[in-house]
């Protein structure tokens, strides 16, 4: 909900209507608040509750930096490291997207384009790198979905995409690096043109 902007940067959280929505108790929506808060999310404030954060245009400036130097990194290593069989995995997933996309399925393109990111950094058999791109992803996902937002940057990404697997399966490291460093940097200069906020 917070990813797909059903819950807007700033709203509080209405603790009784969620746990209504979701068909659960307090206790366990309390503990997902706690996850939400740690992957930076949500905030939880003492006596008031849970609000949805909003992230500065810096800290996301940033997170896009980083996140286009880990990927770019992993997708070199992938290129050099994937078996055949993770090569496949990897034409299905783009595959799928592709069918998505035409589709006009963007929830669904949105999970399957997020699975075949984290299959090329997970192909980089760099199990540090995995976790480190699982931090980023987790405060960028809101992000990556508004860039989604619109139909010509979709249309695009899904050709990049088609290019970095092009790359990948030719075991050309550098180029599947440049590739999705450019690609993820898009991503971020899309989401930035949208915002109205200076830099800070």
């Amino acid at each position: 909900m917070i990813v797909e902007g059903r819950l807007s940067a700033g709203e509080w959280i209405n603790e009784a209507e969620l746990c209504q929505q979701l068909q659960i108790s307090r206790t366990p929506l309390r503990e997902a608040l706690k996850v939400l808060a740690a992957e930076g999310l949500v905030e939880l404030v003492p006596r008031r509750g849970a609000h949805v954060s909003q992230l500065s245009i810096r800290e996301l400036v940033d997170l896009f930096e980083a996140l286009s130097g880990v990927e770019g990194l992993a997708a070199e290593l992938a290129a050099i490291r994937m078996s055949a069989a993770d090569l496949e995995t990897l034409r299905q997933l783009q595959s799928g997207i592709e069918r998505r996309h035409a589709a006009k399925d963007r929830h669904a393109y949105f999970r399957d384009n997020q699975a075949l990111h984290e299959a090329i950094v997970r192909f980089s058999g760099n199990q540090e790198i995995v976790a480190l791109h699982a931090r980023l992803i987790a405060r960028v996902r809101r992000a990556r979905y508004q860039a989604l937002l619109s139909d010509s940057r979709w249309a695009e990404s899904v050709e990049e995409h088609a290019l970095i697997l092009s790359a990948l399966e030719s075991r050309d490291a550098r180029r599947a690096g440049d590739l999705i460093r450019q690609h993820v940097a898009r991503t971020g200069e899309v989401v930035r043109a949208s915002l109205d906020e200076p830099l800070r």
